[in-house]
């Protein structure tokens, strides 16, 4: 087995990981069209009454629009219930839109059924967040990476096994040979996400979704599998979709970051500006809240955002955090849904804050 997943003691922190990676290369994102799309898009999830029918809907993704270039990294980031696995499996052809599109490699997902679906499911690997779970345990790993290819229709078992042996070379699983027989309870966590890693790259994918791919793991193992990453995108050319609420592994992998609140996109802009200025509130609490490895924390009180979330079913009117937000304008805040406003180049914000600033434009 690979020695990769024990790093040394100073390269990571018991709080997360604080290790310096090289940025991604930006020259690998392609000119011209986006490889990815996704337009006004809903994600409602009807809810029904025992005798009594249709009770309402769950609002969990409300309005989102993005795009992702060959080659780029972005990050979805937002706490428990803000929609982003929705978002998700969505974009992976698994859940479909209640409105708006989901266009990738010029294949509108509403539009696609049958052997369309099952070869647009192929362009795109998808990283669990629990390996254990992920993996099924009464396989070997050989046949675990050999059912994507049987699926799609691979019958020569020469080139599966070309395939296989390439990937988890890639991955850092060797011996290839002694991996190839065991089974998933037989390797480490660090292992177990290599190989969800390794099948997720069979079927040699254009978007790599992982969604909280190291939340799973011991810190000493987070930043392998983030130069991973790292690495498969450089190589591969490969669009990513980084999804966490973990704010302090985010700038080691993305060049853009949106904020998902309730359904929402609340504030999008490149990495650095995001996080060193951020404008909406809850962006600002979410910042608040991450831990950084510093002792002196443990003696600093952090204001966070008073209450709850809100409720999918019967969001709040106007912006959706209004309830909790210090910031909060009554009559405006409560009343009218905030567009996005433009405070910088690629950077947008769902705030009224920013309304009638000379410096900002809508």
């Amino acid at each position: 087995m690979s020695n990769e997943d024990t790093t040394r003691g100073d390269q990571t922190t018991a709080m997360g990981t604080d290790v310096e990676l090289e940025p991604t290369l930006l020259s690998n994102v392609a000119n011209g069209q986006p490889l990815l799309q996704v337009q006004d898009l809903h994600i409602w999830y009807e809810l029904k009454r025992f005798g009594f029918g249709h009770a309402g809907y769950v609002r969990a993704v409300d309005g989102v629009n993005f795009e992702l270039k060959q080659g780029e990294a972005i990050a979805c980031v937002g706490e428990s219930g803000c929609g982003k696995s929705s978002l998700m499996k969505a974009i992976l052809g698994l859940n479909w839109p209640t409105k708006g599109d989901v266009i990738f490699d010029n294949t509108n997902l509403s539009e696609t059924r049958g052997i369309a679906l099952r070869e647009y499911r192929a362009k795109i690997g998808y990283v669990q967040q629990d390996p254990f779970g992920a993996l099924p345990p009464f396989m070997q790993i050989q046949r675990i990476l050999e059912e994507p290819m049987i699926i799609n229709g691979i019958d020569d078992k020469a080139e599966r096994l070309r395939r296989i042996r390439k990937v988890l070379e890639e991955v850092k699983l060797t011996p290839v040979d002694e991996v190839l027989s065991k089974f998933p309870h037989m390797l480490s966590g660090g292992q177990q996400q290599r190989v969800v890693i390794a099948r997720a790259m069979m079927m040699e994918p254009k978007l790599l979704v992982a969604d909280e791919p190291v939340s799973m793991l011991d810190a000493s193992v987070r930043v392998e599998i983030l130069r991973l990453l790292r690495k498969l995108q450089e190589t591969h050319n490969l669009a990513v979709i980084y999804i966490t609420h973990d704010l302090s592994t985010v700038r080691y992998f993305s060049e853009y970051i949106f904020v998902m609140y309730a359904g929402e996109i609340i504030e999008f802009a490149r990495m650095d500006d995001l996080l060193h200025d951020p404008k909406h509130p809850y962006t600002l609490a979410l910042l608040e809240a991450s831990s950084d490895p510093n002792a002196d924390n443990a003696l600093v009180m952090r204001e966070v955002p008073r209450g709850e979330p809100p409720s999918l079913v019967k969001p709040p009117s106007g912006c959706r955090f209004h309830p909790r937000c210090p910031e909060f304008m009554e009559g405006k805040c409560d009343v009218k849904v905030p567009p996005n406003f433009v405070v910088g180049d690629g950077h947008r914000v769902a705030c009224w804050l920013y309304e009638g600033n000379p410096s900002y434009a809508r």
